[in-house]
């Protein structure tokens, strides 16, 4: 039996479908959020970039968090991520946009970094001692080469992939292979180092030694938060409904259930260990997190990040139903983002917590232009990889 042509009608993005009434809502409410950040720029830079760096590394964790899971389905293989392979290639395909959205960050340095302010590093030992490390040209410099390795390895990637729909070859599948191996020790090195960079430096002062693992977790977590309601969606009508079954579904509701327990083991233990040595470099970090408003956060994300979606995820009939499954993962998507205002913010203001208006729209500036790629690549490529190995056959409709 012959596998689909994959030029043959059907197995595309429909005109009419779901997705293309999202794609036409997420550029209209990103292209109005984002004359709203410009106003919000030129009467409050400091507030518009503190607001613009928390929404930017939530959308940035999906999309870099998609090019990890797509190396770990290459490596191990399963239908689990032939499912979904394109959704993932589609989030690992917006990974230029967020070079070109670092960009604004470029500019707002002096507004999020103390390091990157002379008069203060001039009246810091230690910041004069670090400026060999951060100072501005290095810090961009840095960044620069983390988007050559990620856009390259998705780059290649994708193009294979979408060779191998057209002559399905072992030299191919080998390719892919050896790829996301050497790819994913590229995503440890370069993400641990971007998380520095991005987020651990807004205090200088202060260091953990889990930080970067700790977010590479929530970026994978954030990819199958983002795959499975996504794949919910597609699985309504074909291509994709001819092939995904409650079997997959359970796989990726347990692969979320595991990176729920990943993401809270990391936090906990990074928790613990500092809150056990009491150090007074270290300590203050934590304090500034359980003082006002900030202590509420936290326990609204040990509820919402972890307690919650581990008691629902740990039931069988809940993975095997993809709308119910897909409601979880929506719920983690919202605890994500909470979890990286968590992080960044109340190191950038004062003790207690302050919400501003730009907190609120700054995600949907950058979302709604990230949903619009997104599915504008979603439409360029079958929905599903026609002659990959761990896929049925496909016969016409």
């Amino acid at each position: 039996m012959a596998r689909l042509d994959p030029t043959m009608p059907g197995l595309h993005l429909a005109p009419d479908h779901v997705f293309v009434r999202v794609q036409r809502v997420a550029g209209a409410v990103g292209a109005g959020a984002i004359l709203l950040c410009v106003a919000g720029a030129l009467l409050n830079p400091a507030a518009f970039f503190r607001a613009y760096l928390v929404a930017y590394l939530f959308w940035f964790g999906i999309a870099l968090g998609s090019l990890a899971i797509l190396m770990v389905q290459y490596v191990t293989g399963g239908a689990w991520g032939a499912v979904v392979r394109r959704v993932l290639e589609s989030g690992t395909r917006t990974l230029p946009l967020m070079a070109v959205l670092f960009v604004p960050l470029a500019f707002g340095l002096p507004y999020l970094y103390v390091w990157a302010r002379p008069e203060v590093v001039a009246h810091d030992a230690l910041l004069q001692h670090q400026r060999i490390y951060l100072n501005v040209p290095f810090f961009l410099v840095r960044a620069a080469f983390y988007f050559a390795v990620w856009i390259t390895v998705t780059h290649f990637l994708n193009r294979w992939s979408l060779a191998q729909d057209s002559r399905p070859e072992p030299r191919l599948e080998r390719r892919l292979e050896m790829l996301s191996r050497a790819g994913l020790m590229l995503y440890g090195l370069t993400e641990t180092f971007a998380a520095i960079d991005w987020a651990m430096s807004l205090d200088p002062h202060w260091a953990s030694t889990i930080y970067g693992i700790l977010l590479m977790g929530g970026q994978g977590l954030a990819a199958f938060a983002f795959v499975i309601p996504v794949a919910a969606i597609l699985a309504r009508r074909p291509p994709l409904s001819r092939i995904i079954t409650p079997d997959q579904f359970h796989d990726l509701g347990k692969l979320m259930l595991a990176f729920v327990m990943l993401w809270a083991y990391f936090s906990f233990s990074q928790f613990l260990i500092i809150w056990s040595g009491n150090l007074p470099e270290e300590i203050p970090w934590y304090l500034r997190r359980i003082q006002g408003g900030w202590l509420w956060v936290g326990i609204l994300l040990a509820l919402a990040h972890f307690m919650l979606p581990f008691v629902v995820l740990l039931s069988r009939d809940v993975k095997r139903r993809p709308r119910v499954l897909a409601l979880v993962a929506g719920m983690l998507i919202v605890a994500r983002f909470v979890d990286i205002f968590w992080l960044v913010r109340p190191t950038q203001g004062s003790a207690g917590l302050e919400l501003h208006w730009l907190d609120f729209v700054t995600p949907f500036a950058i979302g709604g232009l990230w949903l619009w790629v997104f599915v504008w690549q979603l439409g360029t490529r079958p929905l599903v990889p026609v002659n990959d190995p761990c896929l049925p056959v496909m016969e016409a409709a």
